[in-house]
């Protein structure tokens, strides 16, 4: 385990959990914290036994957003690393899943929306409640219009209501709201079927989740068919269909070997 500026990295077995680990101040995003967070990322992304990672947080709140108590501090420099620790959860080549435990609002929607799942409980609340602070959600408006019904996103981001996990669920937020005690069985159940996939299979298909929406036709059916060419033709293709056929489970290899 390793903690650093609020983040805690652990990994047990193939799942590296990243907790957000200032509850004492909602586990607010100041310019520390965020770094630590984008480090650790790509400590998950080079660390080739990982398979998934899985983003919480500690205490009652998730996330509440920019610490706003760093003022110009945070106008200086805070955007762009938001951007960043944005554009890491993207790109990363193992899905992530956000365990979301508790309260989020401002930028912690934008965490909730750069994962590639999500599973909050049903005690949480949501909040756009940046203009309600005088600024405007920014930056995660990339992550979450990419994600979010157009009219519920309209709704939640301009009054900047504070809604239950349920009504995020139905704009497309997240994906599952449960009980609390619940919360655990349902990312691991997550956790298990990603298991269940090729690391360089996930990997690519995090790629074209991301990248086939803002192509053309033509654009979209050259790439994937050079890219379909590419995996059946791959290590981990051959062991996976030679699992399927002999109907045994697959010994996926590595990403970096396959």
């Amino acid at each position: 385990m390793q903690e650093r500026d609020g983040v805690r990295y652990e990994r047990a077995g193939g799942v590296v959990t990243l907790t957000l680990a200032a509850p004492e101040r909602r586990n607010r995003l100041d310019p520390s914290m965020m770094t630590a967070l984008l480090g650790h990322l790509h400590a998950a992304a080079a660390d080739e036994t990982a398979r998934v990672v899985v983003l919480t947080g500690e205490g009652s709140t998730f996330c509440a957003g920019a610490d706003l108590s760093s003022g110009e501090d945070f106008a200086s420099s805070g955007p762009a690393r938001l951007v960043e620790v944005l554009e890491a959860l993207l790109d990363l080549p193992k899905p992530v899943i956000a365990r979301v435990q508790g309260h989020v609002a401002g930028g912690g929607n934008g965490l909730v929306a750069a994962c590639d799942l999500a599973v909050a409980a049903d005690t949480a609340r949501f909040a756009f409640s940046e203009v309600r602070v005088g600024v405007a959600p920014a930056v995660i408006s990339v992550v979450c219009l990419a994600r979010m019904n157009a009219a519920d996103a309209r709704e939640l981001m301009l009054t900047g209501a504070r809604v239950d996990a349920e009504r995020v669920r139905a704009a497309g937020l997240v994906n599952h709201v449960v009980a609390p005690e619940q919360l655990d069985s349902a990312v691991d159940a997550y956790v298990e079927a990603l298991l269940l996939g090729g690391p360089q299979a996930l990997a690519h298909t995090k790629e074209l989740l991301r990248r086939v929406p803002g192509m053309t036709r033509d654009e979209a059916f050259a790439w994937t068919a050079d890219l379909s060419a590419s995996v059946f033709g791959s290590a981990e293709a051959r062991e996976g269909m030679a699992a399927f056929v002999a109907k045994r489970p697959p010994r996926w290899l590595p990403p970096a070997s396959g």
